[in-house]
């Protein structure tokens, strides 16, 4: 077994919610970009794998109406 093996068992499940988290914030911030017509956005949020902190960036501060954390809360919270 080489070490990338090695990590990638010891770690599992820490890799499988790093991912969770990053695919959570990918589908939301690409749903927000494509309907709110910012095909830029939409390409770099597409490509750049940052594991969830330029998704974030664009969801609360660039998105042409900014995600709150009020409206994140009433997506979970009924």
């Amino acid at each position: 077994m080489n070490g990338a093996d090695s990590l990638l068992q010891s770690n599992s499940l820490l890799f499988l919610g790093l991912y969770v988290w990053a695919l959570f914030w990918k589908g939301i911030a690409l749903w927000k970009a494509a309907n709110g017509k910012q095909r830029n956005w939409f390409i770099a949020l597409l490509v750049l794998n940052t594991v969830g902190i330029v998704e974030i960036l664009y969801l609360f501060k660039f998105a042409t109406k900014p995600l709150t954390i009020k409206e994140l809360r009433s997506w979970f919270v009924k």
